[in-house]
């Protein structure tokens, strides 16, 4: 008679939360069409076409098999790049509301497979912090999703600091996503190819993540840790780049005039997600330089999807620990969730 070992099957059934799952909604996408062009991000066509854009309104039947077929029990819901950062702030600000509306709603039917990340209108930081606090304590979602500049304000400006505020007073966590380079950086750095590669290297290719990057290396610089000592920032794409130079970045510690190392910041403030990257090696350098409490799960869906259980497959065989693969795939959200000041 042989005998079953049912030890895969059980790390199968893992329960696999992923944060950087986004949607759009027809409003927004109405108002990102009537933008000025030099305002309008790139990556606007990426969502503004066919089954992409379909899949990102979806919130229902469509969404839940896919989840299903790539692994994925929960999606920590969030409206796709570039936000409403660039929208004026009145436009901006009504639909924050109505995009965290929709949201909460959407959690409320199914709270099984749906968290969320709020809409925040940084182009009125003060409007955009109240926002917060009514999403965390009044819609129960679990923190926001922001993107970087908003038009040519860096995300470090004192501006956005009751942004900051309010999350670190909430201990709400801040995700902070990519978005294009502005048209200058795109044409002076990126350009000269021809398209389709100057738009794919500004982009996906590596201009997100430089810029991403840079703008959460100007948090820690601008000495946002230091004056919010709660304020915590997820970020995907294991770590935007700047992660894998931190050894280097360490030497701004003093003209910055900051009170402790760079790196010191990354492992006490930030925790990091593959964003739909499956690599073993990335996986292996990040928990190195971060620790297994500062990795999170994120498909980055609908924009990379991995049918036949991929995202799960990915984790399940990873070499890791059985708990380090249950801290990775709901346990250090659950931590950071749990320490949310309703």
């Amino acid at each position: 008679m042989t005998t079953v070992d049912n030890s895969d099957q059980e790390r199968s059934a893992v329960k696999i939360i992923g944060l950087e799952e986004h949607f759009v909604t027809s409003d927004v996408l109405a108002a990102w069409r009537e933008l000025d062009p030099k305002w309008q991000d790139v990556a606007l066509k990426q969502s503004d076409r066919g089954d992409v854009e379909r899949r990102l309104i979806d919130l229902a039947a469509e969404r839940l098999a896919s989840m299903d077929e790539t692994g994925l029990d929960v999606q920590v819901l969030s409206l796709t790049a570039p936000g409403v950062q660039s929208l004026e702030s009145g436009k901006a600000a009504a639909l924050q509301t109505a995009s965290n509306d929709l949201l909460a709603e959407a959690i409320r039917r199914r709270p099984d497979r749906f968290q969320g990340l709020a809409t925040l209108a940084t182009p009125d930081p003060n409007a955009a912090a109240r926002e917060l606090e009514r999403a965390v304590t009044r819609l129960h979602l679990n923190g926001a999703m922001l993107f970087g500049r908003t038009r040519d304000r860096n995300l470090d400006h004192p501006a956005n600091w009751a942004i900051f505020e309010a999350a670190a007073a909430l201990r709400a966590p801040l995700y902070l996503h990519p978005q294009s380079p502005t048209p200058a950086v795109r044409e002076a750095i990126y350009g000269g190819f021809g398209e389709p590669l100057d738009g794919a290297l500004s982009t996906f290719g590596l201009g997100w993540h430089y810029e991403t990057g840079v703008q959460l290396l100007r948090l820690v610089l601008s000495g946002v840790f230091d004056r919010f000592p709660d304020l915590q920032i997820v970020t995907g794409h294991w770590g935007e780049v700047v992660l894998f130079y931190l050894d280097r970045i360490d030497e701004l510690t003093k003209p910055a005039k900051l009170e402790r190392p760079v790196s010191h910041y990354f492992h006490r403030h930030v925790s990091i997600t593959p964003g739909g990257i499956w690599s073993e090696r990335y996986l292996r350098w990040a928990i190195e330089v971060l620790g297994i409490e500062r990795i999170l799960f994120s498909t980055d869906y609908p924009y990379r999807f991995t049918p036949d259980g991929g995202a799960r497959r990915y984790l399940v065989e990873a070499n890791l620990s059985d708990a380090e693969k249950d801290a990775i795939a709901h346990g250090n959200w659950d931590r950071l969730v749990d320490g949310i000041r309703r």
